[in-house]
């Protein structure tokens, strides 16, 4: 796992301990959350995967936040774990790195209270590889690295499962497996960290990668994967969460509004040319 050098040691040793918490069933009580009245004027403070959501929210900071009368700081990460202890211990207001499937999966195993806003974007999931041209030279006794959190590695096996790789059980869900392959067609595969799946890319023939990790290894998922999800009735719309009770917070709801307008939709659009795509229409 990559170290954020811009996440404190304050802060990661908080949301460390929060986990634990939580895992044990222990997590402060949504009473306890900040009064929204109360904190009105203070900054916003969001969690963010680098790339594309602290760019995205950067971008409202720098030109949308101050016209709204909301202050916002951007802290980055770059797990997928903090983000979420932090927002529930109370070490940041708000995160935005997450789709739903993962947003459940990770409540129901720590006993978190996260919660959606509002969807902002997607990031289909794509198949790279540094050697092979399309996937049809993808052969048996070649090897495929997937992300090895459940619902990303079953989102992985559902793309490879659309596209003639592999054969799953029928009526498997998000949260597939690789025991629930039926047929690897004589492929192996490798299970890593999301985040490490794009360093890999020289040891396999070939991975699935998550499009906000492609884009920060230099990667094209409208131009350079050899497969990529479809956007048409994707679940995984990534969105603004925070821990419940503070879905009435008035700076949430000020850049919940910020993230669906047009301005983000046209820098979307603009900045990322396909490789992310807004997950809301175009609002007036």
């Amino acid at each position: 796992m990559r170290k954020n050098i811009k996440l404190t040691a304050g802060i990661a040793a908080t949301a460390a301990l929060a986990l634990g918490l939580t895992a044990c069933g222990t997590s402060s009580d949504p009473s306890s959350s900040k009064d929204a009245a109360g904190s009105a004027d203070k900054p916003l403070v969001v969690a963010a995967s680098p790339t594309p959501h602290a760019d995205i929210l950067n971008f409202v900071k720098d030109n949308l936040a101050e016209k709204a009368g909301l202050k916002l700081e951007v802290k980055e990460f770059t797990d997928y774990v903090l983000p979420n202890t932090a927002t529930q211990s109370g070490q940041v207001d708000a995160n935005f790195f997450q789709h739903k499937p993962y947003l459940d999966d990770f409540n129901k195993k720590n006993k978190t209270t996260i919660v959606p806003v509002v969807n902002v974007h997607l990031e289909p999931l794509g198949l790279y590889s540094k050697s092979l041209k399309s996937v049809k030279d993808i052969k048996p006794g070649q090897t495929v690295a997937v992300p090895n959190d459940t619902t990303n590695e079953g989102r992985a096996l559902h793309l490879l499962a659309e596209n003639g790789l592999i054969t799953l059980k029928g009526g498997v869900g998000t949260d597939a497996k690789l025991s629930d392959i039926t047929d690897k067609k004589g492929l192996e595969f490798k299970e890593l960290e999301a985040a490490t799946v794009p360093r890999a890319l020289n040891d396999v023939d070939a991975a699935v990668i998550n499009g906000n990790y492609a884009i920060e290894a230099k990667l094209s998922p409208s131009k350079d994967s050899l497969v990529l999800e479809k956007a048409e009735g994707n679940p995984y719309a990534n969105f603004l969460a925070v821990k419940a009770g503070n879905e009435k917070d008035a700076r949430v709801q000020k850049l919940a509004k910020l993230l669906n307008s047009p301005e983000v939709k046209k820098y979307i659009e603009d900045t990322y040319k396909g490789s992310v795509i807004p997950a809301f229409g175009a609002a007036k």
